[in-house]
């Protein structure tokens, strides 16, 4: 049996994991803002679940929530950190409180849950970290900057970190998924207010594909979710994970254009150097 610890589990990837793990016999912590969610969960599998409420962006809800999470389960095995939220609009019709929101949950949420959980994964001898990123982590739509500019961030803040925790025998897995059919497009996504210069521009395309409901959604979230699931079970658990045929083929067509922008600056890189001595 393996204890889990999940955040956001009301609805998408967060709810459907909870439900596989219980369903093969694990143990899982799970937090949500609103627990009556999971109340359903709660009455079928007894004490193998145990919920808390928890809004990411209170960084003394999250110490004490993750105190209690290891106090209640002794071990945890793997910590699963998946809050999140998107905010759309173009940049200039954000409001400011919708930036900050962004920023709060999605960013500075995730980094104090970890922080919050390093003393406790270092005490125990280990452990596995999953962090849900983005394929905007990698690529970028218009309308979408300030969700871009906290997968990207988080991307960052893991590559500082992986090295830091390692020698602990902690692991980290950031995934990466494409666009999928859970409630991250639906309820979890808010509207920034709509200034109409921006109506025939590609932020206001992207938009109107999004309330249409008509934005593409190739992945199917329960697969990908027994891929998170299996990465967490891996004997050496992969640094990245990819899902989806639309974050395959995004991530690697910016990733390749990147390599050869790179490759074409080279002898101007070199030049900026001091002058080699003699």
């Amino acid at each position: 049996m393996t204890n889990w610890f999940i955040t956001g589990t009301s609805s998408g990837f967060g709810r459907i994991m909870t439900e596989t793990l219980l369903e093969r016999g694990d143990k899982v912590f799970a937090t949500l803002r609103r627990p009556q969610a999971l109340a359903p969960l709660a009455e079928r599998f007894g004490d193998r679940l145990a919920v808390a409420a928890l809004d990411v962006t209170d960084t003394q809800a999250i110490r004490a929530v993750t105190d209690e999470a290891f106090a209640r389960l002794g071990r945890i095995d793997r910590l699963v950190s998946n809050a999140g939220v998107i905010v759309t609009g173009a940049a200039e019709e954000l409001a400011d409180a919708q930036i900050e929101q962004q920023i709060a949950t999605n960013l500075v949420g995730s980094i104090q849950l970890v922080r919050a959980a390093l003393p406790h994964l270092r005490a125990q001898g280990g452990g596995h970290i999953i962090q849900l990123s983005s394929m905007g982590g990698h690529i970028a739509f218009p309308g979408f900057s300030v969700y871009h500019a906290t997968k990207f961030a988080i991307e960052g803040f893991y590559e500082s970190l992986i090295p830091e925790i390692a020698p602990f025998g902690i692991s980290v897995t950031l995934v990466e998924p494409g666009c999928a059919d859970t409630e991250i497009l639906g309820a979890n996504l808010v509207y920034a207010p709509v200034l109409p210069c921006y109506s025939e521009t590609p932020a206001g395309d992207v938009r109107r594909l999004s309330e249409a409901g008509e934005f593409p959604m190739p992945g199917d979230a329960r697969r990908m979710v027994a891929q998170m699931i299996a990465a967490g079970d891996a004997a050496e658990p992969p640094k990245r994970l990819t899902l989806g045929s639309d974050a395959y083929a995004l991530i690697h067509a910016a990733l390749s254009e990147r390599l050869a922008a790179l490759e074409a600056q080279k002898d101007l890189a070199h030049s900026t150097d001091y002058p080699a001595a003699g």
